[in-house]
């Protein structure tokens, strides 16, 4: 009786290490397929584009970006909910006819985050030692 148990333990045993197998060599096979498919597939598609064809700056040099001011417009105390909101989003606000004046109100509270210094920081050397 002990040897028959034996045998279908060793059995059993054996079953599931040859099903492994099988699905490990099914995955490689479908791993196997997926990278010849893509392959494939990257051999019909066109090459990458020469750098002749890529876009160039234009004549003028780079477009920079322009900014203006806007007349200021009162908003209500309550807000405004978005379908109240006119202009798409600007509310009816219109470029301002006197831009630096303007710019020049706005920025005149307005600290520059690197001011420029006069004259270059003095920087005690390292170590304490003096130059001679």
């Amino acid at each position: 009786m002990n040897e028959t148990l034996t045998y279908i333990a060793l059995d059993r045993t054996l079953t599931n290490i040859a099903w492994f197998l099988v699905v490990g060599l099914a995955v490689v096979g479908v791993l196997l397929g997926g990278f010849a498919l893509g392959r494939r597939v990257r051999d019909h598609e066109p090459p990458p584009p020469s750098a002749e064809s890529q876009p160039h700056l234009p004549d003028g040099g780079a477009v920079y970006e322009v900014s203006e001011e806007r007349e200021y417009v009162e908003f209500p105390e309550s807000g405004l909910r978005p379908h109240e909101m006119q202009g798409y989003g600007n509310f009816g606000s219109r470029t301002h006819s006197h831009q630096e004046e303007a710019r020049a109100e706005r920025e005149s509270g307005y600290e520059h985050p690197n001011p420029r210094p006069k004259e270059p920081p003095t920087v005690p050397p390292l170590g304490g030692v003096k130059p001679v």
